[in-house]
């Protein structure tokens, strides 16, 4: 029996030091996630991509706000980029993380929407390597501090 009390009081020791850890809430709520792109235009190129953005670009971001799945969407401009830099950011604002389910039924809406297939949209994509480079891009998510 005394080895019942002891493994008890051990017990009740650890959840009271456990507890209050574990039932702290964050300093934060995680908010809404943002894809990032660095886009390096070729020489002579930029109003032919720029074209482009302001077209297709533009409609499949505009959609995506109908979907209720994109929140917002910007194209930045980088004052007197040096070597190595983009010279536009895109930025795209989603409602959240998203399944591999859920983005496959999105990219079937969006064919439907665009009355495309993948194959085409992946020749689309081969057309854009003429006008620009992809630098690189980052997918973050915004913490929304308390």
């Amino acid at each position: 029996m005394n080895l019942f009390r002891q493994s008890c009081a051990a017990l009740i020791t650890f959840a009271a030091f456990t507890f209050p850890a574990t039932a702290q809430e964050l300093s934060y709520t995680p908010g809404t996630v943002w894809n990032i792109s660095n886009i390096q235009v070729e020489p002579g190129q930029m109003q032919r991509y720029l074209d482009y953005l302001a077209g297709d670009w533009k409609k499949l971001n505009e959609f995506g706000k109908k979907e209720g799945y994109v929140v917002s969407y910007h194209v930045f401009s980088v004052n007197n980029p040096r070597s190595g830099e983009p010279d536009l950011i895109l930025a795209v604002e989603y409602k959240d993380y998203y399944t591999n389910a859920q983005q496959l039924a999105q990219q079937k809406k969006l064919e439907a929407f665009l009355a495309s297939d993948a194959r085409k949209m992946e020749s689309q994509s081969g057309e854009r390597k003429a006008m620009r480079k992809l630098a690189g891009s980052v997918e973050l998510q915004e913490l929304n501090l308390k």
